[in-house]
């Protein structure tokens, strides 16, 4: 069910996660969130930093230091972090991007000092307890989950070639967020060190809290445990032109598979920028569900594939679209790749049906709105306006995007997915049996 606090905005037809925004001297971004429906809190710190914003030679370094956040500080030694949350009832998790990390904490409200004093010890004193062994321990524990993420998992090996195969290998998405043995292999103490001291900083960060809290007792809480944490000036960033072709058109890859896969991907609109919400719905009249276009025609009425789909990943210098399928019967991979394209330029030539649109429409709604249900999405959903808008109130035009969208804006989204800004990658099997 959902908060009344979001309830109460829906009959209205506007969404709000209501908050009160401001920052330390230090840089840091404060964001506060209330909602006392359960004794529960989240607190949310998010980093501006990911794959991106790694040096050449040093792939995978954001990602690893996700795992090193947690081998303990002076004050919290080893798993410390962990049994002293969960002891009490609290649970933790992050995750890396390439454009950003993200820690969070939740449980029971009364917490939230713990989390504060915790994820504060670790921001100013994380580099102080760095040592070669925990290195060795999480580079080991982060090859092994590139092995069993991308070298091990059927067609892994396909999101492996994406990176190179749209972007240079000098743009900051030219490289995958797992990163690669030989730069893993190379990160040194020093590396580790100098990347904590140059990213991990306030006036890099934004912390939301979230849930069941007294504002004036956190705010005096953010400011003892944050607010002497000293400000570091950022180095400069690569904010490089959107792309619009890829490096290579067709990119042929094998794996220990049986059937082929093929997947068509394309430049488009940074996350939030004009265009970006336009291609969620053309994903999912394409490929979402037994009724989308793909699966409708490719699967359910012609059985030339066996699986289909359509997606957008939204980032902040420039997101990617793909459709993808394999092949079923006699049909290759080339076959399917003219089917995939074919619907693909009906779309832009046509335009969705109104049924289609509306039916999208509401279905991107359904999943916007249960997207913001638990308190930890909507801590996230804050933070991630901040990074991306500047404003963590975005999320109710982030919505009007969506509601906005004609037939005109898809036909115009879908005419720019020519098969001549297309990649093409390809997953054969490595027997030589596959089409």
């Amino acid at each position: 069910m959902l908060p009344a606090i979001l309830v109460a905005t829906m009959t209205a037809q506007a969404i709000e996660i209501p908050h009160d925004q401001y920052q330390l001297d230090n840089g840091l971004n404060v964001i506060l969130h209330h909602d006392d429906s359960l004794p529960q809190v989240v607190v949310n710190l998010w980093y501006g930093v990911g794959s991106k914003d790694e040096e050449a030679g040093r792939s995978g370094f954001a990602h690893l230091f996700e795992h090193l956040m947690f081998m303990g500080t002076v004050n919290l030694p080893d798993s410390g972090f962990d049994e002293r949350m969960e002891a009490y009832g609290g649970w933790n998790n992050a995750w890396t991007s390439p454009d950003a990390t993200d820690y969070y904490e939740a449980g029971p409200s009364n917490l939230l000092q713990t989390f504060l004093w915790m994820e504060s010890d670790r921001m100013r004193d994380l580099a102080r307890a760095m040592t070669q062994e925990k290195l060795d321990l999480q580079r080991d524990v982060v090859r092994n989950e590139r092995r069993q993420s991308v070298e091990d998992t059927p067609y892994g090996i396909i999101w492996e070639a994406m990176s190179p195969a749209l972007y240079p290998a000098d743009h900051p998405y030219g490289h995958t967020v797992i990163g690669t043995h030989e730069d893993l292999q190379a990160a040194t103490v020093d590396d580790v060190v100098r990347f904590f001291n140059t990213w991990y900083v306030p006036n890099n960060a934004s912390l939301v809290i979230a849930g069941d809290f007294d504002a004036e007792q956190a705010r005096k809480w953010v400011l003892q445990y944050f607010g002497e944490i000293p400000k570091v000036e950022l180095p400069s960033r690569a904010n490089p032109p959107e792309r619009d072709t890829p490096q290579e058109a067709v990119v042929e890859t094998t794996d220990n598979v049986q059937i082929p896969l093929t997947m068509i991907t394309w430049h488009t609109p940074p996350a939030l920028m004009d265009g970006d919400a336009a291609f969620d719905v053309v994903a999912s009249i394409l490929g979402e569900g037994r009724s989308s276009r793909l699966y409708a025609d490719l699967v359910t009425d012609t059985g030339e594939a066996l699986e289909i789909s359509a997606w957008q990943y939204s980032q902040k210098l420039g997101s990617v679209f793909a459709v993808s399928g394999k092949p079923a019967g006699e049909t290759t991979v080339e076959a399917l790749e003219e089917k995939l394209q074919a619907h693909v330029t009906r779309l832009a030539n046509d335009g969705p049906t109104e049924a289609e649109l509306e039916r999208v429409r509401n279905q991107l709604e359904v999943d916007f709105i249960g997207g913001l249900e638990g308190l930890h999405q909507r801590a996230s959903a804050l933070n991630r306006y901040h990074y991306l808008a500047g404003n963590p109130a975005y999320v109710n035009q982030d919505l009007e995007r969506y509601r906005a969208l004609t037939a005109d804006d898809i036909k115009a989204a879908a005419a720019t997915l020519t098969k001549e800004r297309g990649c093409i990658l390809r997953v054969r099997s490595s027997d030589g049996g596959a089409k």
